[in-house]
């Protein structure tokens, strides 16, 4: 069949859950077996948002291909289990840079560039590249932001141009939200009617309507919504509250809007059955598990929870698979000294040291991996994590008082992490990060190689100063055993302790890898760990 295009958009509020929204339809598609991927269009003018502070936007995911992308592609990785790529996100940065630079070479053979047709026509373009590959049945774009913004108008714009030219290949699902005004003690549909009013302003009317609530949503009020937005009343389904995220599909499957959506597109949903079964026993788990796992995550953005979104998710993951409910502690790496540290960290069953580079932060981190270590307390290091456990044991096992990272003390001595000369064959030309997967061969006998049970694995990177492999012959001999090396330039993938029964630092990012269904073996072996402590 053709592949048709789904388009979500949001209304009345942001942060209502269009990921979860479009992960959970995407998710019920696929269990029915049908191809999907998922797409997120942002309206920011930055071209990618690997220069944004995570303060500002949450973690910046990373994909197999090397983009830096929006953290709501991590949901659709986590919920479908299939690798997104830089096709899958989408900013306006991006969109109006193509346009520029075409200008700019002439391609428009001297014509007024403009909105329309010009913007629209490159994002209907970003938006039909995974279509056209013929890979999939559906592609569901998320659109961020809120119906109304001045930044949404030309994504909008190209929804409706697209709904028009395609006809029946097309269609919108619409979230919004419903407010209970306590002192009424009622639901009010009235911002969800102004929303949908909008929407139908810029020549888009929803063919499917979710609404965000507290409370359930009477059959009442359903038909008043139905009636005055000019949709079906089975077209008006309930996202209440969940306690996880990881409910919504099972809901979104209840409410039918998987079935809606097929019937709209003119498919028979009675021709397959959306087969939950893997997901419903992961849910079960998570449910029925009493017993706790203490995690504290050291790092600099937290903050902002979302700053460290994926590595949240995979220590839930592990906690489910590992019959346990994961109970996790942030802590503010600033804030932790040589004084305090017994107090902030001792109860916890294991420690985990957070990405997060530059100096700010920095030496709280290092006083985390020192206690670890000294203690023999389960602690996993995750990039820049991973490097300052190998200056914290330069410091205080080698003896290198000035062993530092180049990146924050470029005159130090001793830089145990450096720029080094062997990454300049992995980086693209003009580039100073290593992104996007690159290979690692696991040394036999290691800690690593048992977790993962293989010799060769891929995982991803965002970085640019790497582990100074003139240093590794001490780090061996001392009792850090480099376990896994990139095998084109020998750079350090990752580093162990043969003195602690779990003390491993990594330099990539392991939990971009981490589904619901397939949760990451680092993660699972890293709470089995701290279970056994």
């Amino acid at each position: 069949m053709a592949t048709k295009y789904i388009f979500v958009t949001g209304g009345v509020a942001s942060s209502l859950g269009k990921g979860i929204i479009s992960s959970s339809l995407g998710k019920l598609l696929q269990a029915r077996g049908y191809r999907v991927t998922n797409q997120k269009l942002d309206p920011y003018i930055n071209v990618d948002p690997g220069t944004l502070n995570p303060y500002e936007h949450g973690e910046c995911y990373v994909t197999v291909d090397g983009h830096e992308a929006d953290l709501d592609l991590g949901h659709y990785e986590r919920f479908l289990n299939v690798r997104t790529t830089k096709a899958n996100n989408v900013t306006s940065g991006r969109i109006y840079m193509n346009v520029i630079n075409r200008e700019r070479r002439g391609d428009f053979l001297g014509k007024t560039v403009q909105v329309i047709p010009h913007i629209t026509d490159e994002i209907k373009r970003n938006i039909k590249q995974l279509g056209n590959t013929g890979n999939y049945d559906f592609v569901i774009t998320e659109i961020g932001g809120v119906v109304g913004d001045i930044e949404s108008l030309p994504y909008i714009e190209s929804v409706r141009q697209m709904r028009w030219e395609m006809g029946r290949d097309c269609l919108c699902i619409h979230l919004t939200y419903v407010p209970f005004l306590s002192a009424a003690g009622e639901l009010k549909t009235k911002p969800t009617q102004h929303s949908v009013r909008e929407l139908q302003q810029e020549g888009v009317q929803p063919d499917i309507l979710v609404l965000r609530t507290e409370h359930p949503i009477t059959p009442e009020a359903r038909k008043k919504v139905a009636l005055f937005c000019n949709v079906e009343a089975d077209c008006v389904i309930e996202s209440a509250d969940a306690k996880s995220i990881y409910e919504v599909p099972v809901r979104m499957q209840r409410e039918g809007l998987d079935t809606v959506v097929l019937k709209k597109f003119g498919i028979n949903p009675e021709e397959t059955h959306a087969d939950m079964r893997e997901w419903n026993e992961f849910l079960h788990k998570m449910e029925t598990a009493t017993e706790e796992v203490r995690i504290a995550l050291v790092g600099k953005y937290v903050r902002l929870p979302d700053a460290y979104k994926s590595i949240t998710e995979s220590l839930i993951h592990a906690s489910a698979y590992n019959d346990r409910k994961l109970r996790l502690e942030l802590i503010l790496s600033d804030d932790l000294t040589e004084e305090n540290v017994a107090a902030k960290l001792d109860g916890h069953d294991g420690i985990l040291i957070a990405p997060g580079f530059g100096e700010r932060g920095m030496y709280g981190k290092i006083v985390a991996a020192r206690y670890a270590r000294e203690r023999d307390i389960p602690c996993l290091g995750i990039c820049f994590g991973m490097q300052v456990m190998a200056i914290e044991f330069a410091r205080n096992v080698l003896g290198l008082k000035d062993a530092h990272t180049a990146e924050i003390d470029p005159s130090t001595p001793d830089k145990v992490i450096d720029m080094m000369e062997e990454q300049k064959t992995v980086l693209d030309k003009g580039g100073s990060m290593r992104l996007g997967a690159y290979a690692c061969e696991l040394r036999a006998g290691t800690k690593a190689a048992a977790i993962y049970g293989k010799e060769l694995i891929h995982e991803r990177h965002r970085h640019r100063f790497e582990f100074n492999n003139q240093y590794k012959q001490r780090f061996e001999d001392a009792g850090m055993t480099v376990s896994g090396v990139n095998p084109d330039t020998g750079l350090a993938e990752i580093i162990e302790s043969r003195d602690n029964r779990w003390y491993i630092g990594v330099q990539f990012h392991p939990e971009y890898s981490s589904t619901v269904l397939r949760p990451h073996p680092l993660f699972i072996e890293f709470i089995k760990a701290a279970i056994e402590k």
